[in-house]
């Protein structure tokens, strides 16, 4: 039985190295074809080979480089919360519960820094 499991598996082995020359030759036909199109295509348009590579390999064109961001700067807080002199807001970005209960009740006003 040994033998028999390694003749099974020799024999798997040699079916999927030809399956996978078959795989290459099947994807070498298609870049082929492909390559002869892009030849035709800069042959007709007289575009070089050079040509093809720096376009290759240049940036993107319409895509700015990539400009180093600003550091933010802390906003001073606008309001102070009067139950808790620790909690302050800026006046942006999300708001907190305090300052929404303080604009329901309309005293908004009385945290002003």
């Amino acid at each position: 039985m040994a033998k028999s499991k390694e003749s099974q598996l020799t024999r798997i082995q040699k079916q999927i190295q030809m399956l996978e020359a078959k795989q290459k030759a099947l994807l070498s036909r298609k870049n082929d074809k492909a390559l002869s199109q892009i030849v035709a295509i800069a042959t007709k348009n007289e575009i070089s080979a050079d040509e093809i590579v720096n376009a290759l390999t240049a940036p993107k064109r319409g895509r700015k480089p990539s400009a180093k961001k600003e550091k933010r700067v802390a906003v001073p807080p606008k309001y102070k919360n009067p139950n808790n002199p620790e909690q302050t807001w800026s006046g942006r970005g999300r708001t907190p519960l305090w300052v929404q209960a303080l604009k329901d009740a309309g005293n908004l006003e009385s945290a002003t820094i």
